[in-house]
């Protein structure tokens, strides 16, 4: 079967680009012209990877996203967003998104963007597995995250990218490692996704100013250690 990809974007030229382009590659594309129709799109039909315009009519990709990921959609989210800033791509990302993508786009790279998203499937959980390091538990099978005595609340892909260290304490993990097992990626771009997921899930286990676990080996990537 192949797979469905839903593009929600606002600009026409954008969205008759996307769907000739992905059907072209193999895929069955939906689309929809603002937020409100894409969630209606969504909730009749499952997608496997969601393209999402950030600036749109009626409702913005941001509230699209947040609304999804509220009522359990866990398709693979694309922003496309016309701001390079750090905090608008901080915003969708801790709203669920997985990736982002500046306009104006490379249409190659949409295309490696959207190969990586779909290549990556999430792999079987240990059976029960929990993991502990210091005062930090994952709980895999209820996705669920314990730091001393409080739960901290992350998306998907905080969760993915906790478990990874988790899986390795104290080995450090090299920033091609850590892209290749968590976003699938097969190039090197100038992407900063990383270091923003980095930052992110610092800023939530250290919310009550506990020690950080999450170190940055100069030169080599970042590893799970308790010592700063």
């Amino acid at each position: 079967m192949r797979p469905h990809i839903a593009v929600i974007d606002d600009d026409d030229k954008i969205t008759s680009l996307l769907r000739r382009s992905l059907a072209f590659e193999g895929y069955e594309v939906s689309t929809a012209q603002d937020g409100t129709e894409g969630l209606k799109l969504l909730s009749q039909r499952q997608a496997d990877l969601i393209v999402l315009d950030v600036m749109m009519p009626k409702m913005d990709g941001w509230e699209v996203c947040r609304r999804l990921r509220e009522a359990g959609i866990t398709s693979p989210v694309l922003l496309l967003t016309a701001k390079d800033e750090v905090q608008d791509r901080v915003k969708g990302l801790d709203l669920g998104a997985d990736d982002y993508l500046v306009k104006p786009f490379a249409l190659e790279e949409l295309m490696a963007r959207v190969r990586a998203l779909l290549r990556r499937r999430p792999e079987k959980a240990e059976e029960s597995a929990q993991f502990r390091y210091d005062d930090l538990v994952l709980d895999v099978d209820g996705r669920e995250t314990i730091r001393g005595d409080r739960r901290v609340e992350l998306t998907a892909k905080e969760f993915d990218l906790l478990h990874l260290f988790l899986q390795n304490p104290k080995r450090v993990l090299s920033r091609d490692q850590i892209m290749e097992k968590i976003w699938g990626y097969d190039y090197s771009g100038e992407s900063n996704v990383l270091e923003v997921y980095i930052a992110m899930l610092r800023q939530k286990l250290e919310e009550q100013g506990e020690k950080r676990l999450i170190q940055t080996v100069r030169g080599a990537g970042y590893v799970l250690k308790g010592d700063s």
